[in-house]
């Protein structure tokens, strides 16, 4: 199964795309996702904590993905 993820201005230039589908096992933690997302090309872009929200809520490396949530990257910003 394939869990699909958004990607947001940095994120999205570095995999290439704003969407992918990560193959992982769900229900799957965060983690894990973050962790398959590490093996893809771009993968080394993510920081060591990226920011997660699934289904548009922050959630936490232990939060739990199932096949129909929205999960998505977000990017550092900077603001001034």
């Amino acid at each position: 199964m394939s869990v699909p993820i958004l990607l947001f201005a940095s994120y999205a230039d570095a995999f290439g795309a704003r969407r992918l589908e990560v193959p992982v096992t769900a229900p799957c933690a965060v983690s894990a996702l973050i962790e398959a997302l590490r093996a893809m090309p771009g993968g080394d872009c993510l920081p060591a904590k990226p920011l997660v929200a699934v289904n548009q809520a922050f959630a936490t490396p232990a939060s739990i993905v199932g096949p129909s949530d929205e999960v998505a990257l977000i990017p550092p910003v900077a603001g001034g």
